[in-house]
């Protein structure tokens, strides 16, 4: 069923204390540490000199279903990989919140065929210092560890690229990494995104 529509480079990652609120377009990436699906920790500092994708994420979502089996998220993280883009998926569900858990990522990573790191931030601190505020929300980290764009998945927000606004997919994520390694300026750096709310502890 389809799902109806909700409506300056710096060289430095800024520690998340430093923030004092979410992080913005132009800005330090908010740096952080947290462990995957494995329990082995990922470090977005140790990444830098490289492009970084994080995607917020909850399998309990039914956005993010739709877009992982059949919208714009369908193998976007392995054709990023494979153009030396790094992909991480984050989860900032509190523990007994909809999507939460070890187990019902493990099956989402597994069913939909999931290479990338799931990122789990329980405490929902690292989602907050980057003001996700739904899933899916994208943002793009260039090599320097600058945020340049922030948003959401593409124009289509039924979540199955089905209802593309203005009649034309728009991928944002992809066309914010294709400008980057290009060495063009982001066409698009920011939009609203659509999807199932972040479910954070409070």
């Amino acid at each position: 069923m389809r799902i109806r529509s909700l409506a300056a480079s710096l060289l430095l990652l800024a520690p998340l204390a430093a923030l004092a609120s979410p992080a913005e377009v132009g800005q330090p990436a908010p740096d952080f540490t947290l462990n995957d699906l494995d329990g082995k920790p990922v470090h977005l500092a140790d990444l830098k000199g490289k492009i970084v994708v994080l995607e917020w994420f909850n399998p309990g979502c039914p956005y993010v279903v739709a877009a992982h089996t059949r919208g714009s998220l369908v193998d976007a993280a392995a054709r990023a990989s494979k153009q030396g883009v790094v992909w991480l998926a984050v989860n900032s569900g509190a523990p007994g919140k909809q999507g939460a858990g070890l187990e019902i990522n493990r099956t989402a990573r597994s069913e939909w065929k999931l290479a990338h790191p799931i990122l789990l931030d329980e405490s929902g601190k690292v989602g907050q210092a980057y003001g996700a505020t739904n899933t899916p929300h994208l943002f793009v980290i260039d090599a320097t560890g600058t945020l340049v764009y922030r948003g959401a998945v593409d124009n289509s927000p039924d979540g199955e690229r089905g209802a593309p606004q203005g009649g034309t997919l728009v991928e944002y994520a992809a066309v914010a990494v294709a400008d980057l390694r290009a060495g063009r300026p982001i066409k698009v750096s920011s939009t609203r995104a659509y999807g199932c709310g972040v479910k954070y502890a409070k």
